[in-house]
């Protein structure tokens, strides 16, 4: 089994930053990916970045380009992604994910067996 824990998250007014994290505990393969996904209210979740901890490339959906940057650390079972310029419409409860994942369906959530609880992020306008 693995447990995922999210910290960070918060309320930022528009323009702001924040930094969430995602720790893994348990047996883990460093050729997983690590997603973060993300779910407004009355929303599907969707697929915000992702990272593969194998090789360090980085996926990111087209919303969030040039605003997110999504890392790891040495020991790839800590994953982090910086949120800079933030937009209200970047308001959402943000989850990690871990799995195994097929090129190309980085932002499908049947890609990721493991979740986090959910860290709730919130952007005033």
């Amino acid at each position: 089994q693995v447990q995922l824990v999210e910290s960070g998250g918060g309320s930022v007014q528009a323009g702001g930053s924040l930094r969430l994290s995602c720790a893994a505990y348990g047996y883990t393969y460093s050729t997983e990916y690590m997603g973060w996904f993300r779910q407004a209210p009355g929303k599907e979740r969707e697929g915000v970045a992702a990272i593969y901890l194998g090789g360090g490339s980085t996926y990111y959906a087209d919303s969030v380009k040039g605003r997110f940057t999504v890392s790891q650390d040495n020991t790839k079972e800590t994953v982090s992604l910086q949120m800079n310029s933030l937009k209200p419409e970047d308001t959402a409860m943000y989850y990690c994910a871990r799995g195994n994942v097929w090129s190309g369906t980085w932002d499908q959530r049947n890609q990721y067996r493991y979740w986090g609880q959910g860290t709730q992020v919130t952007v005033s306008s």
